[in-house]
Order: C-alpha cells, then structure tokens, then sequence
C-alpha cells in the first residue's frame, strides 16, 4: 500500500529573493500525529485600537433579549451586523491601572500602572507574551502595526505604544504596507524588487501544485492570487506618488504620505487590514496588534460626508465654540447634537473598517471552518466617552473564535470587569498555561 504524501505545516514556497508561507492545505493534514488524533485548528489573536472613546452610549447595543442575547447592534456599529452572531459586546469593562490618552494607551494590553517620568508600562503586553510562546512555530513572532500619525502627537512614545516588549521596551511599529509584506515575503535583498514575489515563487508553486488535490491546487490559487493582488495595491499607491512628483501643480494640492503609503486614508486601512488578513491565512505570524491610530489622534475626518474637525477635538463634543486648546482653532459646531453626530460617524468608519476585516477573515475557508473561527479579535479603545477621558464601561467587543467561544451576546452587565482578566483568557484560549496576567487571576469566561 502506497504512504499517503504529506508535507509539513512550515513548508514554504521558495523563490530567488522570496519566501512565502503556505495556508493550510490537505496535504498537510495528519504530519505528526498518532494514529486517530485529531489535527486542531491554529488559533490567532489580533488587537485593533482606536483613540479618543465613544460617546457615552454609543457603543452599546440597540437590542439586546433577557439573556443578553445580541438581537439588534446601533446604528454606529451596523456595519457588523452581517457578524453579529459571532461578537460579544462588552459592558463595564475598565481598565484600574490607567486612562487617557497617555497611560491608557500606553497600558491598554500590559494591565499595568503608568509612569511617565521612567516610561514604565507596568509589564509585557497580552499580545508579545502569545508572540513569545510562538516564536518558533511562525516566520514572525508578531506583527505591530500603526497607521502613520496625523497632528502635534506623533512624536510621543506613549499615544504611539501599544505593544511592549517588557515594562520599559515598547515593540516597534511598522506603519507601510510594503514593509510589513517584506517581513513575510522577502527574503532579504535580492536585486530583483520589481518582481512580483508570486512571479518568483511560481516554479515552486508549480511543482507543489502537481502532486496535491484539485481542492488543494484551488487553495493554492486562492492564496496566491490574493497576494499578487496586494502588491498590485502597494504598487499603485507608489505609482501615484511618483505621478504626483512629476506633473505640476499636483504636487502642490496633495498632503501626500511618504513612501509607499496610500493618499487614500481608507485605501490605506483596508490594504492594512488585508495584511492581517494574509499574515493569518499564511500563518506568518499568529499574533497582531494594530493602532487604527495613535492615542489622541488629530487626524481631520473631513472625507467622511458632513464631518468637520479633528478626531480629537469631536471627542470632546460637549465644546462647541472651537476655542478650546483641544480645537484647531477654524472649526466650531452649532450645537453639542451636530458635533456628537460627526464623533460618532468617525467612529462608525472605523467599525467599518474592522467589518471589512471580518468579511476578508469569514471568507477564507480549510478544513476548520473560517479564518473567522480560528482567530480572536479585540477591537476597542482606552477611553469610554472621549469628552469625560473614563476609563470605565470602555468601548470593546470580541469578534471571532468559533466555537470556543460563545458569541452573539452582550456580556458584563452585572459588576466591572478588569480588562486583565479579558487578557488573560484570550492567552488561556490560545493555550498559555498561565494563571496569572498583571493584577488578574480571574479569566472571563468567554
């Protein structure tokens, strides 16, 4: 009888200057395991932040039944609504240790206290400590994503740091697109960057494709595709860029980003997002955080429709005379209504944005189900109502997990809830034998 082939989860495709992980195939299925056990699912874990709150309210759901069963989510958040049956919302969560835009940035994934004058988070982020238990199951440990900062704030460690190595070392950021596909796909520097790295990888690819299913050479396909199709989407982006340097008068009337970093500000979050995304099917890395922005973004919403003003400034949205020191100093509001209405429209294209990652995650399928189902996601912010800076009923929900998790429900309504002990159930779901993280010895029970 002919042994079935198998290959291991960690082959790569090989190509001169390039590497690239595979997703899980068939032919992978059973490498090292006893007779009749059972392969189980990897299971990733992501942060998406977001600065300056939400409007008190504003993030909890319009319907909820007896059992606290999600039966209708708000108008902010409808965007999720196709994934309502696999969020939890969360309701008094607060993090004791620290709020606002310093320390509660600064310690919305270490639990710890803050201190400013020795840049001291308090201890390793949630998300680095799963990064060191999988370091040499991964290409990368972790990915720490940003976007590029807008206003007076970019220059201040603690609003830009989310992910801390230790206490005192913050994990650096990678805010381009192509820098962040480096790291997963270029293997160094091989003279040959204007190459698509499926172009180099192909003959490889061949190869593989040969002696594996038909449904395996379609999720080959699949993968491949969805990569060629980034870089098609960085490559515009610089295109454009050099474009704008060389036709006059154009330099002129755009405010461009450097190096690679799409105009389009919800060009560049989705392209992003489909970093995750790829990071995840690839399984590059298990582990990714992402500041959506930094902790007190000044960053102007003025191509949402009817948003005027700075993020930072909208989340005050009790101040209306534009003459604050959280103002610009050109914008002003009629009424609390008006501006509190365009605070929540910044926040709802954000949610956006985190259901555009949902869909690209639902929509990759193995064995297991969804990537949906095989990933963790925490999406909130450090601030509950931006006008007040509370560090309490803070804005978070949990998407994903599959059916380790019982999803579809708003979850808290009883007592206040540690983030800590948010954190230190997401490790335990990931597997980390540990009973402990900062202050907390009591998992949530998801």
């Amino acid at each position: 009888m002919t042994k079935k082939w198998h290959i291991s989860r960690r082959t790569m495709l090989r190509g001169l200057g390039a590497a690239v992980s595979l997703p899980l195939l068939d032919v992978m299925s059973g490498t090292n395991l006893r007779a009749g056990e059972q392969q189980r699912p990897l299971m990733r874990l992501a942060y998406l932040y977001i600065p300056n709150g939400v409007a008190q309210g504003g993030w909890q759901p319009e319907e909820v039944d007896d059992r606290g069963r999600l039966l209708k989510l708000n108008r902010s958040m409808a965007s999720l609504e196709p994934y309502r049956d696999n969020l939890t919302v969360f309701r008094n969560m607060w993090t004791p240790r620290g709020n606002g835009h310093v320390a509660g940035t600064a310690t919305w994934l270490t639990g710890g206290s803050f201190d400013g004058e020795k840049l001291d988070a308090g201890g390793a982020s949630v998300d680095q400590i799963a990064a060191r238990h999988f370091q040499n199951q991964t290409l990368v440990p972790s990915l720490e994503l940003s976007s590029r900062g807008e206003g007076i704030f970019t220059s201040s460690l603690p609003r830009n740091t989310i992910s801390w190595v230790d206490a005192v070392t913050p994990a650096p950021r990678d805010i381009e697109p192509r820098a962040v596909f480096d790291r997963m796909f270029r293997a160094g520097e091989s003279g040959l960057g204007s190459r698509s790295v499926t172009d180099l990888v192909l003959e490889d690819a061949r190869r593989l494709k040969r002696r594996v299913s038909s449904d395996d050479q379609r999720k080959l396909d699949e993968y491949l595709d969805s990569i060629h199709a980034i870089e098609k989407r960085i490559a515009f982006a610089e295109q454009q860029k050099l474009r704008a340097s060389q036709t006059p008068g154009l330099l002129e009337s755009l405010v461009r980003p450097s190096g690679g970093i799409p105009d389009d500000h919800g060009e560049y979050m989705r392209t992003m997002m489909d970093m995750i995304a790829l990071a995840f099917w690839a399984d590059a890395t298990r582990v990714c955080t992402f500041m959506m922005d930094h902790g007190q973004s000044n960053r102007y919403f003025n191509f949402i429709d009817g948003v005027n003003g700075t993020w930072h400034a909208l989340s005050h949205w009790k101040d209306i005379s534009g003459k604050t020191e959280d103002d610009d100093g050109m914008t002003s509001w009629s009424t609390r209504e008006e501006k509190r209405t365009m605070y929540a429209r910044v926040n709802a294209w954000h949610t956006e944005q985190v259901a555009y990652l949902l869909g690209r995650l639902q929509a990759i399928k193995d064995q297991h189900g969804s990537l949906l189902d095989q990933t963790m996601i925490v999406y909130g912010s450090s601030i509950s109502d931006g006008h007040e800076h509370g560090e309490k009923d803070l804005p978070v929900l949990l998407a994903g997990g599959g059916s380790t998790i019982k999803q579809g429900r708003r979850l808290g309504d009883r007592k206040d809830t540690s983030m800590s002990d948010l954190h230190l159930a997401m490790l335990q779901h990931l597997g980390l034998p540990l009973e402990q993280f900062a202050e907390s010895r009591s998992p949530l029970s998801l």
